[in-house]
Parts: structure tokens; C-alpha cells; sequence
């Protein structure tokens, strides 16, 4: 049985490559998932560039669209069985300024629920940052309750209602299903009441591709062939990073306090007011890599080579984000490249997310526990 899906904010393409499969990464084979992309879109041209450029890996027939999400009719979308949507995470990053709601990105989770108002999909799969759980409304109620709360009961124009089992929110480790990343994703899954399927995201880790931990060290993403498209683009550093970080082994604590800039200065002065920041971070090749971001400023994540005195490549950052190595990004700039890579969801985890939603969507729920279905697909897998 094939299912639809409609992804809003839908990036570069990484959640939805991970629902399509049919990619390779790092040796390990994604199988090709019964999900068609019939509506696709983001208001990032950087995005749906590479997107297009990309077509040919995803599921899909329809060219993504390029708009504002809040100027979309949902009446004329196709219909469709799965909303997905990574909706914009900066107003919850701990890196950011966390204006959360009160960002009017913040508020782009009701684009959803409009959506879901006019098409009543079976599932619901809603990924964001950790900032999330924290995050509160004005009135200081938690975001993830008022996204509960929402989702478990719609109104429709024509006042119908529809109700939605929700999950609790998971906090993932994407290097727990397989990314040779330490990142770390809010996930919030919800399936119509009328399908009696109570999400179980405690079971989710069970359906990950097998690996091993020596899959996720640096040295494993940077074992490669050096003629891999994007291998030689290359964000160059600013004049301050190429004077500091021949200096740095494990971070900007190993430059000689002379050569800091007046800001480090300060800050190393009263590092304990400063809660001791890790700027320039150096990951060591047995190590996991720390969180890649669409700023891909070293002196905010780790993303300084080991031994080599530069940022990772194109193609390095995409192999820490689990992009498979015929998935190019040529058709935008490298400032651009860079960023569309970190804002993406990491396809080898969204494979994982697609399985279980699949397992949910397929099992007929009332025959038996759901969640004795979930086991016995796992351990038949």
C-alpha cells in the first residue's frame, strides 16, 4: 500500500528523502519507502534549488514549491495521507535569540493545524529543535502543550471535527539511529483518532538501519574519495578564524591568551560568568561530531577539520548529516551550501521516522496491541 505525503518547510529535501529511501549511505542501504511527495515546499530559494537539482532522488513527480507557506490554499493541494513539516526551528534554538512564539516564526506550527483543518491527514509527523520543549506561549503555557492541544481536537471550515491521538514529544540522538552526528531533534507524531493508533515513540530506535559505533566516528564520514561532488568546496575562514585556529587542538582555550581577540579576552577573564563557552570546538577523529548548523560558524559548532586548519567540505558536511554521495549541491553558492545542509533534517533518521510511521499506518491496530505489533516487526526486520 502507498501512502502520500504533503512536506511542509520542506528544506533541501531531507525528511522527505529519508520517506522516499532508496539512497545509500556509508555503506548501508535506505530501501525504497512507500510514500509518494505530493506537495513539497519552502520559501528558501537556496532550498528549493537544491531541491530541484536533486529530483531524481525523491518519490515524487511534482516540482517543489517556492512560496511563503502562509499565501498556500491548502484546498488547492492534492490531498494526501502524511503531513510532515519541520517547521523553522530558530525562534526554539538554545543558539539562538529564543524569542520562540514571539518570533512570528514561532507561530508557523498553525500553518499545520490550517492544513490539517482542510485535509484530515492520517498522521502527523512534526520534527523541531530541543529548544522547543522548553519554549513557552505569552501566557506561559508550554509550546508542545498548545501543539497537543491543537492537534488533539480541529475544527474544520465547515465545523467538523477531527481528532488526533498524540504522542508525547521524544527528544532524539541522531546518532542513535545511524547520523555520525551528535544532533538533537524534538519529534511529535499524531494519527487520527479513527484509525486507533496510539504513537509509541519509545519504540522508534528499533527501526534503524543496524550499525556500529565506529560508523558514527569523524574518521568514518571523512574515509572518502577526494573526486565526490562538492569535495572541493570549501568555506573559506574569516582573517580572525585563520589566525586562531592553527593555534587550536580541542578549542579556542588552547590560543595564547595574547593572540585572543578583545571579546575572548573578556570572556577568558571571567570564563565562570561566561558558563565556560567552547568556541572553535575541534572534534578528534575517534570522536562523534557535535551538532552541524546552518551558520557553520566555527566559533559556534564543530566544524573545524581535525588536523587540517579549515572548515569541512561541502561533501563532509553532508556525509555528517547523512546525505548519500550523489546527492549534490551545485546549483547555489557556498555560504548557501552550507546553510541548507544544517537546516536539513538528516535523511538516515527521517528513514528511521518513515519506517515506524509505515509500520502504524499498515497494522490493522484493533486485530491486537499496537505495540506488540511494533515489536514483531522489529525483531522481524
Amino acid at each position: 500500500m502507498a501512502f502520500t505525503v504533503a512536506s511542509l518547510f520542506s528544506g533541501c529535501g531531507g525528511f522527505d528523502l529519508g520517506f522516499s529511501g532508496g539512497f545509500t549511505f556509508l555503506g548501508r542501504t535506505y530501501e525504497m519507502n512507500p510514500f509518494e511527495i505530493v506537495v513539497a515546499n519552502d520559501n528558501d530559494p537556496d532550498a528549493v534549488s537544491v531541491y530541484v537539482e536533486n529530483l531524481k532522488h525523491f518519490n515524487t513527480s511534482d516540482m517543489p514549491l517556492l512560496a511563503d507557506v502562509q499565501s498556500i490554499d491548502a484546498r488547492n493541494v492534492p490531498d494526501f495521507d502524511v503531513l510532515t513539516a519541520g517547521f523553522p526551528c530558530q525562534p526554539f534554538s538554545s543558539a539562538g535569540k529564543r524569542k520562540g512564539v514571539n518570533d512570528h516564526r514561532g507561530t508557523l506550527f498553525e500553518e499545520v493545524i490550517r492544513f490539517v483543518r482542510v485535509k484530515r491527514p492520517k498522521a502527523i509527523v512534526l520534527e523541531n529543535v530541543r529548544g522547543l520543549l522548553s519554549s513557552r506561549m505569552p501566557n506561559g503555557k508550554p509550546v508542545v502543550r498548545e501543539i497537543r492541544d491543537q492537534l488533539e481536537s480541529v475544527q474544520s471550515d465547515g465545523g467538523r471535527t477531527t481528532r488526533y491521538r498524540v504522542g508525547s514529544p521524544r527528544l532524539l540522538r541522531a546518532s542513535n539511529f545511524g547520523v555520525p552526528q551528535d544532533r538533537y531533534r524534538v519529534l511529535i507524531i499524531a494519527f487520527r483518532e479513527d484509525l486507533n493508533i496510539s504513537p509509541d515513540l519509545s519504540l522508534l530506535e528499533g527501526f534503524s538501519k543496524p550499525f556500529s559505533r565506529e560508523d558514527l566516528k569523524v574518521k568514518a564520514v571523512l574515509n572518502y574519495d577526494s573526486s565526490l561532488p562538492n569535495a572541493s568546496d570549501t568555506w573559506d575562514l574569516s582573517p580572525q578564524s585563520r589566525s586562531l585556529v592553527p593555534h587550536i587542538k580541542r578549542s579556542w582555550k588552547d590560543v595564547p591568551y595574547e593572540l585572543l581577540p578583545q571579546r575572548m579576552k573578556r570572556i577568558r577573564d571571567n570564563i565562570k560568568r561566561y558558563r565556560s563557552p567552547n568556541f572553535y570546538r575541534r572534534f578528534d577523529f575517534e570522536e562523534i561530531n557535535g551538532t552541524i548548523t546552518a551558520s557553520a560558524q566555527p566559533e559556534n559548532c564543530g566544524i573545524l577539520h581535525p588536523i587540517e586548519n579549515r572548515r569541512y567540505n561541502v561533501r563532509e558536511i553532508a556525509r555528517f548529516q547523512s546525505f548519500p554521495d550523489d546527492f549534490t549541491f551545485h546549483s547555489v553558492s557556498i555560504p548557501s551550501m552550507y546553510k541548507v545542509i544544517g537546516n536539513a533534517v538528516p535523511p538516515v533518521l527521517a528513514h528511521a521516522i518513515a519506517k515506524y510511521v509505515l509500520a502504524a499506518l499498515t497494522e490493522d491496530s484493533g486485530s491486537r496491541r499496537y505495540s506488540q505489533y511494533l515489536f514483531d516487526y522489529i525483531a522481524e526486520s
